[in-house]
């Protein structure tokens, strides 16, 4: 009980950090209650993003073919097991802040625009993209909603003409990474306190409001609001989808394995991924 007590109050907590770091992009003739939130990886982008991001810095020269390649079996093993236990998150994370205490914030961003341009454009799923523009069209919000930090998601939302961003948020000082979360990973129910959070900041009615996903992780953002889609959704998502009368849509086509890239859990990736740029940052700063 004090564990799950725990879990919903960082839950809490990571959401309205994720809420209070939203920028929002002026919207013409807005909707004033109704908003969307769509997931990004294998939502909006095939794959991971984080995991193009590592690939960006390969192509560089800052991140080694063999860094690559553990980096992602670490995720695809993650991904086979669900192993979500509290104490492996926690400890991956904490790796993960350590080797991150440093780096500047506006190199994340340089690099995480590059790399969308150079790997992850092209990735982005039409279908997935054409039901955003629906609701930008109609004067409606359009949040992006991931653990990837929040850099690299503000970064996507601006390529593609979106109102914001909510994701990790890591702690800065004068641009500077501290090595610190400000709250905790936005993933599974903190996706929902995140947008919670929001709609009492922006004034949102959420029975007007629509989200999007592939994994069954996000059932508690998809349960919050009034109108979920489930978007190239797995096993576990599709059933209860269906059972639920929610819309279905699957963008794939062909075989799912060689659509979808690597198939990573949101968690893992924002954990895994702090890794790998923060390893490919020190390199390059000790390269120079």
């Amino acid at each position: 009980m004090r564990r799950l007590l725990r879990r919903r109050d960082e839950a809490e907590t990571a959401g309205e950090v994720a809420a209070a770091a939203a920028i929002a992009m002026p919207t013409a003739d807005p909707d004033p209650t109704a908003a969307a939130f769509f997931d990004v990886d294998n939502t909006m982008m095939r794959g991971a993003s984080i995991y193009h991001f590592a690939r960006g810095l390969a192509s560089r020269g800052l991140f080694t073919t063999k860094d690559l390649v553990r980096f992602a079996l670490g995720q695809a093993i993650f991904r086979v097991r669900g192993d979500e236990n509290p104490a492996h998150i926690a400890k991956a994370r904490e790796t993960a802040l350590a080797f991150v205490a440093g780096s500047k914030v506006e190199e994340i961003v340089r690099l995480g625009e590059e790399i969308y341009d150079e790997v992850m454009a092209d990735r982005i799923w039409a279908g997935t993209r054409a039901l955003a523009q629906s609701h930008l069209d109609a004067g409606r919000r359009v949040w992006l909603v991931t653990a990837t930090p929040v850099e690299l998601a503000r970064v996507i939302a601006q390529r593609l003409g979106l109102t914001g961003a909510l994701g990790t948020v890591a702690e800065t000082r004068d641009g500077i990474y501290t090595g610190h979360l400000v709250g905790d990973l936005l993933h599974g129910p903190a996706k929902a306190e995140a947008v919670r959070a929001l709609a009492r900041r922006e004034g949102l009615d959420l029975s007007r409001c629509s989200a999007y996903s592939d994994s069954a992780n996000d059932l508690p953002l998809l349960s919050l609001v009034g109108h979920a889609t489930a978007i190239n959704p797995d096993a576990e998502l599709r059933e209860y989808a269906r059972e639920s009368g929610w819309e279905i849509r699957d963008f794939r086509t062909g075989r799912k394995a060689t659509m979808i890239g690597l198939p990573i859990a949101a968690a893992a990736g924002a954990v895994a991924g702090g890794v790998a740029v923060a390893v490919a940052l020190r390199r390059g700063h000790r390269s120079r």
